[in-house]
C-alpha cells in the first residue's frame, strides 16, 4: 500500500509539473549605491514545453531539465557561447532537478523511469555515464552538504520528509516531516536551509546536517515554495511577478526585492543564484497574454492542433456570467475542427486587450463567411495553459 501511495505522489509531483510550458530567464545582478538590481533579462531555454530547475555548475554553465522528444533531459547552457547542449538522453526515464556533485566533475539528478521507479543516479559530466547514488530512497528534490553527505526531500507516507544521508557510514536519517522542496547550502556556514510545512504557517528553517540541531530563520512569503541565498547572506523568495528579500543579520522582515512589469515574466516558480551572487536564473510560467495570443495565432490560421494545445484538457467554457456550456479539449475539437474547415476566411482581430493577473480579456471583430461579428472573450490561463473562457 506503501509503495502505491509513493508511486502516485511521485506522478503528481513530476508528470502533473511537466504539463507546464515554463522558460529560464538569466539576469546579471548588479550593485550600485549599495542597492542590488537585476539587469540584462535573457531567455536562456526558447522551448515549446518544460524548461525548469535551473542550477548553476559553475561560473559559466547552468543546469536544467528540458523536455524534447517527449521525455526531459539534462541540458546545459553555455552563457559564454549562449548554446544549449545535452548530458542525458535516458530513453527508459526522465531526469529532473539536476546540481553539481561538490568536488567533482559529476552532477546528480533525480530519475524517473517509464516503469514508474525513481532513483538519484550521478551523471558524467562529459560522458553523461550514471550510477545510483542512494538505492534506498525515492528522493524528490536534494542538495549536497558535502560531497560524502546529502541531503533530500523524500517521498514518504504523508509528503516529503528531510532526509540526511551519509554515504560513506550507508546512514539514512531522518529529522522532519512536512517539509518543502527547497534546500540550499547556506553561505558561510555549515548549515543547510529547509522550508518546514509543519504548520499553516511555512517556515525558513536551518539544519546542522552532523548535530541535527535545526533553528527557525523566518515565516516565509504566504504559500511562497521556492528560494535562494545571495552570498552576502540574503534570501531572495519569489511570489506571482515579485522577488522578495530578507537579510537573517540585518532585516525584521520582508521588503520587495524585484517587481517584472513584462509580459514575459508572470508567475515564479523556481529562482537560483550562482556562487558568488552575480548572476540569478529564474523559471516563469510563460505569461497569460502570450499564451492566449499563441492561441489567436493558431485560429486565424485554422491550425487545429496548435489550436487546441493552448488550452488544458478539462478546459471550462461559459457564456457570461456563469452559464456553463462545455468542457474539454476534445468537446472543442468536435466544435472547432469542422468550424475550421468550412470557414476559409475565418480571422479574428483584436480591437484591445486587457491583461490582469492570470485574466486576458479581448475585444474582437471575427470575420466568418464573409459577415464581421463583434464578441467578447475572458481567458483565464493557468500553467501555461488556458483553463477557461468565457463569452459575453
Amino acid at each position: 500500500m506503501q509503495n502505491r501511495f509513493i508511486l502516485f505522489t511521485l506522478l503528481s509531483v513530476f508528470i502533473v509539473s511537466a504539463q507546464s510550458d515554463t522558460e529560464i530567464y538569466l539576469f546579471d545582478i548588479s550593485l550600485n549605491k549599495n542597492v542590488l538590481k537585476l539587469k540584462n533579462q535573457k531567455n536562456i531555454s526558447n522551448n515549446d514545453g518544460y524548461d525548469n530547475q535551473p542550477s548553476f555548475y559553475n561560473e559559466n554553465i547552468i543546469l536544467f531539465a528540458s523536455t524534447r522528444n517527449g521525455q526531459t533531459d539534462i541540458a546545459k547552457y553555455s552563457i559564454r557561447d549562449n548554446k544549449i547542449d545535452w548530458i542525458s538522453e535516458t530513453l527508459q526515464g526522465s531526469e529532473y532537478s539536476p546540481i553539481k556533485v561538490p568536488d567533482q566533475k559529476a552532477i546528480s539528478a533525480i530519475r524517473l523511469d517509464t516503469t514508474g521507479k525513481q532513483l538519484l543516479y550521478q551523471y558524467d559530466y562529459k560522458t553523461g555515464k550514471s550510477k545510483v547514488v542512494a538505492e534506498n530512497l525515492v528522493v524528490g528534490y536534494h542538495t549536497w552538504f558535502s560531497k560524502d553527505m546529502l541531503v533530500s526531500s523524500v517521498l514518504e507516507e504523508g509528503g516529503l520528509s528531510l532526509v540526511v544521508t551519509n554515504l560513506i557510514a550507508n546512514t539514512n536519517k531522518t529529522f522532519q516531516k512536512k517539509i518543502g522542496r527547497s534546500l540550499h547550502k547556506i553561505p558561510n556556514s555549515s548549515l543547510i536551509s529547509y522550508i518546514s510545512k509543519e504548520n499553516d504557517q511555512w517556515e525558513i528553517k536551518s539544519l546542522n546536517p552532523v548535530t541535527g540541531k535545526t533553528e527557525k530563520i523566518i515565516n516565509t512569503i504566504t504559500k511562497a515554495e521556492d528560494m535562494c541565498w545571495l552570498i552576502n547572506g540574503t534570501i531572495l523568495m519569489p511570489k506571482d511577478n515579485i522577488i522578495y528579500k530578507f537579510n537573517p543579520k540585518t532585516d525584521t522582515h520582508w521588503s520587495i526585492f524585484h517587481t517584472f512589469l513584462n509580459k514575459e515574466i508572470a508567475s515564479i516558480s523556481r529562482i537560483t543564484t550562482n556562487e558568488t551572487g552575480t548572476m540569478l536564473a529564474l523559471v516563469s510560467d510563460v505569461s497569460p497574454e502570450h499564451v492566449v495570443q499563441k492561441q489567436l495565432d493558431a485560429y486565424n490560421k485554422r491550425n487545429i492542433e496548435d489550436f487546441l494545445a493552448t488550452y488544458s484538457d478539462q478546459v471550462k467554457v461559459y457564456n457570461y456570467p456563469n452559464e456553463f456550456t462545455y468542457e474539454g479539449k476534445e468537446k472543442m475539437r468536435s466544435i472547432y475542427a469542422p468550424f475550421f474547415d468550412r470557414t476559409p476566411d475565418l480571422h479574428c482581430k483584436i480591437k484591445s486587450r486587457i491583461v490582469h493577473g492570470n485574466k486576458v480579456i479581448d475585444e474582437e471583430l471575427v470575420l466568418i463567411n464573409g459577415n464581421e461579428i463583434k464578441a467578447v472573450a475572458i481567458y483565464e490561463v493557468e500553467n501555461g495553459k488556458i483553463s477557461k473562457v468565457t463569452f459575453l
